[in-house]
């Protein structure tokens, strides 16, 4: 091989990265719901916020009184206007009406949960319209909203409990290890766009934040179990129980999955298995005080086959890896309400990881408080404030095939946000504006303004308008990495080295919004939006040197990152939820994605643009599907579309999954499922600069049982 072969091979390698549509007239002649019907875009009533406080303020916070505390609705039985009214956090950090947001979000409730087949937490999300879930290897995913997706899709932020768990070493997720039980997830909240002025950096393009349920929603015992053909075997023991004032739940959980085929129909060697341990436990301290404690430790291994290069001799080749996987958090929150008109939350976390391989071996820890304040200020404004410090601190062992310079690193994050509610027409308008000033690890002082504008002509309809900035910081990866990418004959290398200058990339977003429920049985939700990004990483050659002290000695090809990429994103959501009978509910979407980046003048990088505008697809659609038969059965099917990838080459799949499941008693039921039924197996994503080899998703089927006690 020659050396412009292998730099050729090495940039296809390189990760890279406007149909505006208008609300059209007939959304302002939607039927008006009737004159008692109830309008909440208004700041709420003094009456009103005191019994919020008083049950739960913070996502996944204790509640103060258990016995003023309401019972939990059972989101399988609400109709579709319950659910429009469902309170949501993760706009504003408030409890607010999911009707009156003034943000494209998508709640995963109980209900969807359930419904859905899925077994973890990134086949549950592909129901989110607008995010591209694409599975990797039988243990790896992209996840992304809004474009740029990879392995570590580094502009999407995801929360557990507010626990983040966006890793500074590559950016994003690794989704291998976030196997909450779904049994336990009171709902998820997609935000598609930027949340970077309420939950800070890297919350470019998205949102995800996974709220559990309190510990007094979990009494009892609950045993889950079962296998199939790729989820081998899978379970979960859970007991929840209270003592005194305080409720709390301990489970565990284990899942064995098979592994895949790559792309040549050979074993994928990708096998994953997972051991989960975890508790809560929720205390009324007082009236006005409650404790919330929270923790996990897991311990596990995956496989995956790489690329491994050698320089003596000269070869690429394909070896097979295994990683153990351990790790642990803890998570203690506090809450105390002053008054009905202020209350304020303090959270502190710790969180330890370590993973070794498949390229290189880290251990991690990572600190974290968090404080916040609510204060309703007069009879329009709404403020809430907090400061946060983040102390995250490595240890790296490198290969040839990755390591990082300095090998241990520590970094701290300090940021500061408030935002006001400003009620303009009690239960018509609210403005929403707020920022955020933040120092994070390698990239210093950066602010993240946004206003947010929500008018309600009447309670089934909402118009919304968002303006925002977001940033999305370097990774440990960015700045320091020391990669071989290929060797090559001489000998000599092409190796990725980490650039120290590398600066933030850097999203104003501009969103319109529209949601109404002309009928009780039908709600309609679509956003438009147009992203202007700047300073996007791309890639940069480096002159050639030569290393005498390599063994052997190599002539080195450089790469390293820079920001000489720009451009526009632009697109359309839709989902509607349609109860066509008492018994059949249909929920279709879609979403189209245009992406238009460009290079500066003078840069030698031909490929970043191409490979980012083709990694993501333009299209997606889907649709659900829920029945209730009869004498406790029900029936579900969810078909995904998803367009080709371009740049990866890709072809569009459509991915069937099917559900039927038996309520043999109150608290028993078993379920038969079928995943990816209309092919044998296909190719969801293949990056040439992800870290493991890509394989083929099979279908497969599994039977699940569920006994409550």
């Amino acid at each position: 091989m020659s050396t412009s072969e292998g730099l050729a091979i090495v940039l296809m390698r390189r990760q890279n990265l406007a149909t505006w549509g208008t609300l059209a007239a007939l959304f302002f002649t939607c039927p008006a719901a009737p004159a008692h019907a109830r309008q909440s875009t208004g700041l709420p009533q003094a009456s009103e916020l005191a019994e919020a406080r008083e049950t739960q303020q913070t996502p996944g916070a204790a509640p103060v009184s258990h016995a003023s505390s309401p019972p939990e609705r059972d989101l399988t039985k609400v109709s579709i206007e319950d659910l429009m009214n469902m309170e949501v956090t993760s706009a504003s950090k408030q409890e607010q009406k999911l009707s009156q947001v003034a943000a494209a979000i998508f709640v995963i409730t109980q209900e969807d949960i359930r419904s859905s087949g899925a077994l973890n937490i990134p086949d549950l999300l592909r129901m989110v319209p607008g995010l591209d879930v694409a599975q990797i290897n039988a243990n790896t995913w992209a996840i992304s909203s809004r474009g740029f997706n990879l392995q570590f899709a580094n502009k999407l932020l995801v929360l557990i409990d507010g626990r983040a768990v966006y890793t500074p070493l590559f950016g994003g997720v690794n989704w291998d290890t976030q196997d909450v039980p779904l049994e336990d997830i009171e709902r998820i909240e997609v935000i598609r766009g930027p949340g970077g002025t309420v939950w800070g950096a890297n919350a470019v393009d998205g949102v995800i934040n996974i709220i559990t349920k309190k510990a007094e929603d979990t009494q009892g015992g609950l045993v889950t179990g079962g296998g199939g053909t790729l989820a081998e075997e899978f379970g979960t023991l859970q007991y929840g129980g209270r003592k005194g004032d305080t409720s709390y739940r301990v489970f565990l959980k284990y899942l064995n999955d098979d592994h895949l085929a790559d792309l040549n129909g050979e074993n994928g060697e990708d096998d994953w298995h997972l051991l989960h341990a975890g508790f809560r436990a929720d205390t009324a301290l007082s009236k006005r005080d409650s404790l919330t404690t929270q923790g996990d430790i897991y311990t596990g291994d995956e496989g995956s086959i790489i690329v491994h290069s050698v320089l003596s001799p000269v070869e690429n080749i394909n070896v097979e890896r295994l990683a153990p996987l351990s790790g642990g958090d803890i998570e203690t929150r506090w809450n105390h309400v002053f008054s009905s008109r202020s209350d304020t939350t303090l959270q502190f976390y710790f969180d330890r990881y370590a993973r070794d391989g498949p390229e290189a071996k880290e251990v991690r820890n990572t600190f974290d408080i968090n404080f916040q304040n609510h204060i309703v200020v007069g009879t329009r404004q709404d403020l809430i404030w907090g400061a946060e410090f983040r102390h995250s601190a490595d240890e790296t062992v490198g290969t040839i095939d990755q390591a990082f310079i300095p090998a241990n690193e520590a970094g701290q994050l300090f940021d500061a946000f408030l935002q006001d509610q400003i009620s303009l027409r009690p239960d018509r308008m609210v403005l929403y504006v707020g920022s955020r000033i933040e120092d994070s690890y390698f990239s210093g002082f950066d602010y993240e303004p946004s206003a947010r504008f929500a008018w309600t002509p009447s309670p089934r309809r909402t118009f919304w308008a968002a303006v925002s900035r977001a940033s999305r910081t370097p990774t440990q990866r960015d700045i320091g990495i020391d990669a071989v990418l290929a060797a090559l004959p001489g000998p000599s290398e092409v190796a990725l080295l980490g650039n120290p200058n590398i600066k933030s990339e850097h999203v104003i977003a501009y969103q319109l919004g529209f949601r109404t429920q002309p009928a009780v049985r039908l709600s309609i939700d679509l956003t438009v939006f147009l992203n202007n990004y700047h300073d996007l990483e791309s890639a940069q050659i480096l002159p050639s040197f030569f290393d005498p002290d390599s063994a052997p000695p190599v002539t080195v090809f450089p790469e390293t990152y820079g920001n000489r990429m720009y451009g526009m994103t632009e697109g359309l959501e839709a989902s509607v939820k349609w109860k066509a009978t008492s018994r059949w509910t249909l929920s279709p979407s879609y979403s189209f994605l245009e992406m238009h980046l460009h290079m500066q003048a003078g840069t030698q990088d031909s490929t970043s643009v191409e490979d980012a505008e083709g990694s993501s697809p333009g299209h997606q659609a889907q649709l659900r599907s829920h029945v209730d038969l009869a004498n406790g059965f029900a029936w579900d099917t969810n078909a995904y579309f998803v367009g080709r990838l371009p740049a990866q080459s890709v072809p569009s799949y459509t991915r069937l999954d099917s559900q039927l499941t038996w309520h043999l008693k109150e608290r028993a039921e078993f379920s038969l499922a079928g995943q990816n039924l209309l092919k044998d197996h296909h190719v969801e994503f293949n990056d040439q600069f992800q870290s493991v080899n890509s394989s083929q998703v099979k279908r497969s089927a599994y039977a699940k049982f569920t006994w409550r006690f």
